[in-house]
């Protein structure tokens, strides 16, 4: 079951790859939060109080493979050597 939420194990690799060479001096980062979906919620709500991101920056709620949890993921961008 946990291989319905996953793509193609290259698809990830290729959209790294793309990235990288359209912005060599960026690197992408991505946050995960993992657990109960309350606990996810409450997470990405503590975190928008204490200014590290919006809300709506972040993913909608989706399964977490293998685990009958709940994630989302925040994707951001820093300078490489920053």
């Amino acid at each position: 079951m946990p291989e319905c939420f996953l793509e193609s194990p290259s698809a990830p690799v290729i959209e790294q790859e793309t990235f990288a060479l359209q912005n060599p001096d960026r690197e992408r980062l991505r946050i995960l939060v993992i657990g109960s979906r309350d606990g996810v919620i409450e997470t990405i709500h503590d975190l928008y109080r204490r200014g590290f991101a919006e809300v709506s920056e972040w993913s909608p709620l989706l399964p977490a493979p293998s685990s009958g949890e709940a994630m989302s993921i925040l994707t951001r961008e820093r300078r490489r050597g920053g």
